[in-house]
């Protein structure tokens, strides 16, 4: 798949930004296990114009996540067109634009699934970002606001005619948020647009290497990507690329495995964030990892109460989930 000159294998599996999710010591640990590219979470727009510090660290990046996306949001054209200028200097491999997000504190500012009531706004940002940045720019949205502004056809061909490189679509609308079903039937109705050629991008139920292969047999679609499906299940995209090669299914890693990845993305919470922030960024995937293990609720609690990373990696690194396990 081709994203302007950035080359992504054939059926690429792709690490959806996730706010409070898609840090740069998670998509590390994505891509060492078969991501073929990641986002940031998204970024405001105003925020980076104002040269926020926690926007700007939002966009640090390590060399071995290329190819590497900035996502940033707004309401307002001028502060897209200066967050786009922004974020190129950070050198990623490209700019991306959330569409799509239908929560009520981004949709009051007009952005996110806003534009989609307003298209013509949806046009001008577009436009302004593409013009603003030498770097491809990709745009993630969703079906329409409500099911009775559905548009995803008209929107793709805006889109593209504005010089947007690939488009990736959550197959809800912004009424349903989270709930229902994807409708990935609108995946093969963009693929088989008249006019329609930049790349379509799934998302939105995907969740195991079979949907996967589902999606991409039944749709024609060129990518998918995978957001809450990877929370504290990295390997993921190992198992996906995996499937879609051989029809293989491989197993879920063993015990140690699970541990040492876990330990090795606390390590690179605290090279990025700092040991405070590193250790309590990481708290918030504990539950996941450690989800379906025997005693893994134990020990869970126990690593919540330290403020240090040492000990915590100590009690990954020997867990015994045969035995009751207390921190010493």
């Amino acid at each position: 798949m081709q994203i302007g000159p950035i080359n992504l294998p054939e059926r690429p599996v792709i690490l959806a930004p996730m706010e409070d999710v898609s840090d740069s010591p998670f998509r590390q640990m994505c891509k060492r296990l078969g991501a073929d590219m990641v986002y940031t979470e998204f970024i405001s727009s105003e925020a980076i114009i104002r040269d926020s510090d926690k926007s700007m660290h939002k966009m640090r990046f390590e060399e071995m996540e290329r190819p590497f996306g900035i996502q940033i949001f707004g309401g307002r054209e001028e502060a897209m067109e200066g967050a786009a200028q922004i974020a190129e200097a950070s050198k990623p491999d490209l700019v991306d634009i959330n569409f799509g997000c239908p929560v009520y504190k981004i949709v009051k500012k007009n952005a996110g699934s806003a534009c989609l009531r307003d298209l013509g706004l949806m046009e001008r940002m577009t436009e302004k970002v593409v013009e603003a940045t030498g770097l491809p720019v990709t745009v993630k949205t969703r079906l329409g606001w409500d099911e009775e502004t559905i548009r995803i056809q008209e929107v793709a061909l805006m889109l593209q005619r504005l010089g947007v490189k690939a488009l990736t679509v959550h197959c809800r609308t912004r009424a349903q948020g989270y709930k229902g079903t994807a409708r990935w039937e609108y995946l093969k109705l963009l693929k088989d647009t008249p006019g329609l050629t930049i790349p379509i991008i799934g998302n939105g139920d995907i969740t195991t290497p079979q949907e996967a292969k589902h999606v991409f047999d039944t749709t024609g679609v060129d990518g998918v990507m995978i957001g809450r499906a990877a929370i504290g299940n990295p390997w993921i995209f190992r198992q996906m690329k995996v499937y879609l090669a051989t029809g293989e299914m491989l197993p879920e890693p063993s015990l140690q495995e699970r541990m040492e990845i876990c330990a090795e993305q606390l390590k690179a919470s605290v090279i990025h964030h700092g040991e405070k922030y590193g250790v309590i960024t990481m708290k918030k995937h504990y539950g996941n990892y450690l989800k379906g293990i025997r005693n893994g609720k134990k020990l869970r609690l126990e690593l919540m109460e330290h403020d240090t990373a040492a000990p915590i990696i100590e009690a990954l690194l020997n867990f015994n989930d045969q035995e009751l396990y207390a921190l010493g």
